[in-house]
């Protein structure tokens, strides 16, 4: 996640050569929209350590209330929002007097406005999609994001889910809890034990049998979505962009499995991979030097795996690496909570609450310090442990008789000791079920 003491809402220059200096559009920005600079949406400093206060609330940001392609953010469930006819017929309105909507700015041109608005925060979004027709279309339908993607800008965003049914969010650049609309009911997901994961702007929650659910952040809203070729629970997940990959797992009617999906956010889409060399439950993923890695889990009779595998995308062929995951936790538990950021690989060992590297060159695991001292499981399980854009989070809190606080603890790895920020806290369920994280 990527905090430090500075505020994240305060004006910004905008990035050179973006916009027209003198224009009404970018003194506008400069002034009262928080401009992102770079190849990033926030400066390393976004990140701020939270107001421990007894409420755990995040801080209220002074942006426009966001629209429903933007989930309503808020610190105490109000209700969604809804884009208005109004609002519509005032970017109409607007339109007519720019001249011409396929400029959005008339002033500066089609590829200059666009320019700004990858730079904005996508919490600033659905504002933005009230100005116009173009501007609307822009938003709701993706292709903001699209185009962030291919210049490399993202925002991560936190999600996971405490209770049944019921999702939070966190979004660390404005320090905002964000509202999540409630799953539909469906005797498929009320158990808790649940697989999820982010691609693209979906969140996909996978149920029993074939049932999977997807969250839109352009709608703000769940609708059911295609299965996999073959379900599975209890697999390795990771996601790149557009793209997510899964592996392994078991089907409905136990048996392991070692077969392996592609899922194109875009269309999708589940397409088949090649099957690994080992058939693997309870087992984790990540992406990593441009490459697939699953890791750990158990075969049959309960066998505990120590060997990962390495799926060559360009190659299309995996490769077993012996002992990837020797010496993380024990020989029973939860699947590895690993992470990888800036291409180094992190596990958090739940059996000795340490933070471990991977040493690629030696195959071996390197303890680098303790996991936040309030961050409890059950053998690995209702701890969560992610990569968040340049930080690593672990969300979590204590275990007590009359409920508890869910807690967001961040670090950015770098050579020393772990040193934990509270990045935020607010009462909740302490045992978290399904976490992900949506970069984009």
């Amino acid at each position: 996640m990527m905090l430090e003491d500075q505020s994240c809402l305060g004006p910004r220059s905008l990035p050179a050569g973006c916009c027209d200096p003198d224009s009404d559009w970018a003194y506008h920005l400069a002034h009262e929209i928080p401009v992102l600079t770079g190849k990033r949406p926030a400066p390393e400093d976004d990140f701020q350590d939270m107001d421990d206060d007894a409420d755990g609330g995040g801080k209220r940001s002074k942006s426009p209330s966001p629209q429903p392609h933007t989930p309503d953010i808020t610190e105490d469930h109000g209700s969604s929002r809804h884009v208005s006819s109004a609002a519509a017929a005032g970017g109409d309105h607007q339109q007519q007097q720019q001249g011409s909507g396929t400029n959005l700015i008339g002033e500066i041109g089609r590829d200059l406005s666009i320019n700004c608005l990858l730079r904005l925060s996508r919490s600033d979004y659905g504002s933005v999609a009230s100005l116009n027709r173009d501007f609307h279309a822009l938003v709701s339908q993706g292709e903001i994001y699209r185009l962030r993607r291919q210049t490399g800008v993202a925002e991560h965003w936190v999600y996971f889910s405490c209770n049944v049914l019921e999702w939070d969010a966190y979004d660390p650049y404005r320090q905002r809890w964000i509202q999540v609309p409630k799953m539909p009911p469906d005797e498929c997901f009320m158990c808790s034990d649940k697989e999820s994961l982010a691609v693209g702007t979906q969140l996909l929650v996978f149920g029993m049998a074939h049932i999977v659910f997807r969250y839109s952040i352009l709608t703000n809203s769940w609708t059911r979505a295609g299965a996999m070729n073959s379900p599975r629970c209890l697999f390795g997940s990771t996601s790149v962009g557009e793209k997510a990959y899964v592996a392994g797992g078991t089907d409905a009617s136990g048996k392991i499995l070692s077969s392996a999906e592609m899922y194109d956010s875009e269309t999708y889409v589940w397409t088949p991979l090649p099957s690994m060399h080992r058939e693997r439950k309870m087992c984790s993923g990540v992406f990593m030097d441009g490459k697939f890695y699953v890791i750990g889990g158990v075969t049959h009779n309960n066998k505990v795996l120590t060997c990962g595998e390495e799926y060559d995308l360009k190659r299309q062929s995996w490769r077993v690496i012996e002992n990837m995951s020797e010496g993380l936790n024990g020989v029973t538990g939860a699947p590895p909570l690993i992470a990888v950021v800036n291409n180094e690989l992190y596990a958090a060992d739940y059996s000795e609450k340490d933070v471990k590297k991977y040493d690629k060159l030696n195959n071996k695991w390197i303890t680098l310090g303790k996991l936040p001292e309030r961050s409890v499981s059950m053998n690995g399980w209702g701890l969560a442990f992610r990569a968040c854009g340049d930080r690593l989070i672990v969300i979590g809190g204590p275990r007590t008789s009359i409920g508890g606080m869910i807690e967001l603890n961040s670090w950015v790895p770098d050579q020393q000791p772990p040193v934990w920020n509270l990045v935020a806290r607010r009462p909740s369920g302490n045992f978290v079920y399904n976490c992900a994280v949506m970069g984009c």
